[in-house]
C-alpha cells in the first residue's frame, strides 16, 4: 500500500475550521450548534473557525455540492487551519466528490474529524495517502447531551494532539438513546447508560497488523454503486476493515447483502481482520426494549461472522467497538495502522 501522511498534531489555540461537507443541522438546532463550539473552546482550548458552509440550511447545502466542496478545499488549503471538523453527516456527499481538487487536500495534509456520511471523505484522503479520523463530528460528540463522556475526551485528545493514537480500551457504559435536539433542556440532561461487556471476539486466531479503511457500511455500499471513488483492490490488500451501521437501523438481511456483494466483487477477501463499531439499535422513530435491541445487534454479528468467514476466513472479527453512532465513542483512525491480537484480545492504532 502507498506510504501515508499523517497530519500535523493540534496544539491548544490553534484554529479548527467548522464546515458542512455532507448537511448542517445549525439553522434548525442553533443551541446545539453552539454548545458544540463552546466545548472546542472550553474543552479542548481550541478556536473554532466558521465556514461558509456551516450555518447554511440543510435545502441550500443540497443544492449546493460544489460550495461544500469549495468549503473543505479553502479548509484544507488555509494555513491558519490545522484541524478541520464537520458539523454531523448526511445523506448526499457524494456529490461533491467531482468538485474536489484532489491536489489541494494531498498537498495540504490536516487533521480530518467526522462520522456517517463523511464516510466519503475520509475515502478520498485514504485515496491520497492521508490519515484522518472516524470520530469528533460537532453535534454527536462535542455537543453531547449532558457533560461530554470521559471516554471520549481522552481519546479526542489523542487524536487531536498526540503523534501516535496507542491502545484502545473498550468504554465501561454505552448509550444508544437518542435526544429531542428540537428541546434545549436536552442539553443538560445525561443519556441512558448501559454496561458494556466488552468487545466480541470471532473468526482468526493469528495476529495481524494492516492500514484501516472503511467508516459507514451505508456509505460503503453507496461507494460500491457509483464505482468512482474506491482504491484500487490490490491497494486494500493485507488492510483492516472499519465498519459501523448508522441510525437508519439497517436489517440483518441488508448487511448481508452488502458484505456479499463486497465478498463477490473480490475486495472482502483482501482484508486482513474486520473492526465493527457497536450497532446503534434504537432510534427515534423506531424505540425497542433492550432485549430486542441485543438480538438485533446479534443478528448483525452473525451476518457480518458469516461472511467474513465465507469470503476471508483467517480474519479475525472484533464486534462492539466504540466508534460511530453510539456514545461514548473514539475517533479510529482511517489510514492508519491497527494491530489485533486475538490472543491477548488487544487493539491498539498507530499513525
Amino acid at each position: 500500500m502507498n506510504d501515508f501522511v499523517v497530519p500535523p498534531a493540534l496544539e491548544p489555540g490553534d484554529n479548527v475550521a467548522i464546515v458542512a461537507p455532507g448537511t448542517s443541522l445549525a439553522d434548525p438546532f442553533p443551541h446545539v450548534y453552539e454548545l458544540g463550539l463552546d466545548r472546542l473552546e472550553s474543552v479542548f482550548g481550541l478556536n473554532p473557525v466558521e465556514f461558509p458552509t456551516a450555518t447554511k440550511s440543510p435545502e441550500w447545502l443540497y443544492d449546493h455540492p460544489e460550495a461544500r466542496a469549495q468549503d473543505v478545499m479553502d479548509a484544507f488549503s488555509d494555513p491558519e487551519i490545522s484541524g478541520i471538523v464537520t458539523v454531523i453527516g448526511g445523506a448526499d456527499q457524494v456529490r461533491i466528490l467531482p468538485h474536489l481538487d484532489s491536489t489541494v487536500l494531498r498537498e495540504n495534509p490536516t487533521r480530518f474529524f467526522g462520522i456517517s456520511d463523511n464516510t466519503n471523505l475520509h475515502t478520498a484522503l485514504w485515496n491520497e495517502g492521508i490519515v484522518s479520523f472516524y470520530g469528533g463530528t460537532l453535534f454527536t460528540e462535542f455537543a453531547m447531551q449532558g457533560s461530554m463522556h470521559d471516554y471520549t475526551v481522552e481519546y479526542l485528545e489523542r487524536a487531536m494532539f498526540e503523534e501516535s493514537f496507542g491502545e484502545l480500551r473498550p468504554a465501561e457504559k454505552f448509550t444508544d438513546e437518542d435526544l429531542d435536539w428540537a428541546d434545549p433542556a436536552n442539553l443538560d440532561r445525561q443519556r441512558e447508560m448501559e454496561s458494556n461487556s466488552g468487545w466480541q471476539w470471532r473468526g482468526g486466531t493469528e495476529r495481524v497488523t494492516g492500514r484501516t479503511w472503511g467508516g459507514s457500511l451505508e456509505v460503503i455500499d453507496l461507494q460500491l454503486s457509483v464505482n468512482r471513488y474506491l482504491p484500487a483492490p490490490e491497494k486494500l490488500d493485507g488492510a483492516v476493515l472499519l465498519l459501523e451501521t448508522s441510525e437508519e437501523l439497517p436489517s440483518e438481511l441488508d448487511v448481508r447483502w452488502i458484505l456479499m456483494g463486497m465478498g463477490e466483487r473480490g475486495l472482502l477477501s483482501r482484508f486482513s481482520a474486520v473492526l465493527v463499531g457497536r450497532a446503534k439499535a434504537r432510534s427515534m422513530e423506531a424505540e425497542r426494549p433492550a432485549a430486542e435491541r441485543d438480538a438485533y445487534r446479534e443478528r448483525q454479528r452473525e451476518a457480518i461472522s458469516d461472511l467474513v468467514a465465507e469470503y476471508t476466513p483467517d480474519a479475525p472479527v472484533v464486534f462492539d467497538l466504540d466508534f460511530g453512532h453510539t456514545a461514548p465513542v473514539a475517533p479510529v483512525p482511517i489510514g492508519g495502522m491497527a494491530t489485533i491480537d486475538p490472543e491477548r484480545e488487544q487493539i491498539e492504532f498507530e499513525f
